[in-house]
């Protein structure tokens, strides 16, 4: 006994030095002191963020409040009007001005640095992106803050990464605190920042990446606590269950949730597959988007800005039925134009929004049926907001936990649970995609590889281009330059990418041994809708046999 108590100290230090060796040249105290550093900057940046949406708003609406609707009932009907409108002008003069990429940037931008393997989020872009996207939802821009905040909160972390040099787990991870920190500091929801962060961006969970995104999760949050103090986005009486024969009810809504997740994707890739045909000058394309708008705000103000104040009302049962249907139609267009309009913007908030209007209208109408049985419809707001907004991102975990903190309605998880369950398998079986994926596929790129991968691949440029007719002369391209161009050989993948990387609607395709001539056109309308149709011959070919 007493040999072996003097082995002891041995044999610890056999078993502890080798992993404390490991974590040490895996530099992971190093990515835990960056986490830290990386939640404080991008804490700082989110608030700097909010604050300038603030800062613009104030300049046409005179309040920096986010009860924008309250404020505009009390001047002329021409303000409603006049914000998206020289707002979009703005809007498209910094765009043409100031991105390469002729768009703004959101969360499928830092899934795509993360799937492709990119080690570099230009700064300088994603600042400017950060100021555009300020402008617009200023401007009541009928979007979300939260995905261009982490958007930004990406970039600052990934250039501490670069700038340390860390290893590419490293950088992935701190890619990750950076998109955490965002979520945290501006919802106030660090355990859903956390989850978020692996759900969506890492894609999976793992201990050595999770200490890290809780650091920076926890120090953004605090310092956005000690900014707008310690409160829920939305203060909301203590719902009850009433009875346990509602579940059924809450299965129901999950099945309408994932309807209204659907149309709304539908909506907005619809709206922006519409925009890219039109043939008016980019600058010009915002400002048509913020007469559209205003057009709407005139009837229903409260689709203009990211909607807190309506959601807000409707959690706190304030809203009639027949509004919350009105609203869940208008905010569904508003956002749609907002964001194929090149507006600025993220689609969080709009989900949170029509979540809660179509859970709230849900809950009326099944008080109608079952008086005695159904509880408040601002408990069915909240089962709401989370079925679609769950659906939409494709993130049901994160986005459970993060209505849980934004409402505090802690006594609902197994309601809420069904309903955004449901909600998500309706939104698979029906579209199969998030948002998020979905403009990623747009671009050429898969998350998830399958039959389209392939498809990408097979297809050249020359199936869909437009070669040269009659009357259209001899062109010629200038190498020397720089402009983008296409080969017949290329594949679609390739030409979806260049597409996208300098926010292109036409490209010249030039000759294989002769990049000075040009023997035709392509135009992205014509490859994305040349790949949709191979994609459906595809799959039907697959279910036949």
């Amino acid at each position: 006994m007493t040999e072996l108590i003097g082995k002891l100290p041995k044999i610890v230090r056999d078993w502890i030095e080798p992993n404390l060796r490991q974590h040490w040249e895996s530099r992971q105290p190093m990515v835990w002191l960056l986490s830290l550093a990386a939640g404080l900057v991008v804490a700082l940046a989110a608030i700097v963020f909010r604050e300038m949406i603030g800062a613009v708003q104030f300049l046409w609406a005179g309040t920096m409040s986010e009860r924008l609707a309250d404020r505009l009932a009390g001047l002329p009907w021409y303000y409603v009007f006049i914000g998206p409108v020289i707002g979009g002008l703005a809007v498209g003069f910094c765009i043409d001005r100031l991105l390469t990429g002729r768009r703004t940037f959101a969360v499928a931008d830092v899934i795509e640095v993360r799937t492709t393997g990119k080690n570099r989020i230009e700064f300088r872009q994603a600042i400017a992106s950060a100021l555009i996207t300020a402008l617009s939802l200023g401007a009541g821009g009928s979007a979300g803050r939260e995905g261009p905040v982490v958007h930004l909160g990406a970039a600052f972390s990934n250039g501490i990464a670069r700038h340390f040099a860390l290893p590419n787990w490293g950088k992935r991870t701190l890619l990750g605190c950076g998109v955490a920190a965002a979520v945290s500091a501006s919802f106030n929801a660090p355990i859903a920042g956390v989850l978020f962060a692996h759900e969506v961006i890492l894609g999976h969970y793992a201990m050595r990446a999770f200490v890290p995104i809780v650091i920076s999760s926890v120090t953004a949050t605090i310092f956005s606590r000690l900014w707008f103090g310690d409160v829920a986005a939305f203060a909301i009486p203590a719902y009850q269950i009433t009875s346990f024969w509602e579940f059924p009810a809450f299965a129901l809504l999950g099945v309408t949730c994932g309807l209204v997740a659907v149309l709304f994707q539908f909506a907005l890739i619809g709206c922006d597959y519409f925009s890219r045909d039109l043939r008016i000058p980019l600058i010009l394309r915002p400002a048509l988007g913020g007469v559209l708008i205003g057009i709407i705000a005139l009837g229903f103000p409260q689709v203009l800005g990211v909607g807190y104040e309506a959601t807000d009302q409707a959690l706190k049962s304030q809203l009639p039925l027949a509004l919350m249907l009105c609203l869940l139609v208008a905010k569904t267009i508003a956002t749609a134009i907002t964001l194929a309009s090149r507006f600025g913007g993220g689609v969080f908030s709009p989900s949170l929004y029509l979540g809660a209007m179509a859970g709230g209208a849900f809950g009326l109408i099944a008080a109608g049926f079952f008086p005695d049985m159904a509880s408040s419809q601002g408990l069915y707001a909240i089962l709401g907001m989370g079925g679609v907004a769950a659906a939409v991102l494709g993130a049901p975990v994160s986005t459970t936990v993060m209505v849980f903190e934004l409402t505090g309605g802690y006594a609902l998880s197994i309601g809420l649970l069904l309903t955004v369950s449901i909600s998500n398998g309706i939104a698979q079986a029906l579209h199969g995609h998030s948002f998020f994926h979905w403009q990623l596929e747009m671009r050429g790129i898969f998350v998830n590889e399958g039959p389209q991968q392939t498809l990408l691949r097979q297809r050249r440029v020359r199936d869909f281009m437009s070669p040269l007719g009659e009357d259209d002369g001899d062109p010629v391209m200038d190498p020397d330059r720089g402009d983008a161009f296409l080969k017949p050989s290329w594949t679609l993948e390739h030409a979806l990418r260049t597409f996208d990387q300098g926010g292109h609607a036409r490209l010249p395709v030039v000759d294989e041994k002769d990049e000075n001539r040009i023997i035709g056109w392509a135009y992205l309308t014509h490859g994305l809708r040349y790949f949709n149709s191979a994609l459906v011959e595809a799959t039907a070919e697959e279910h036949h046999h």
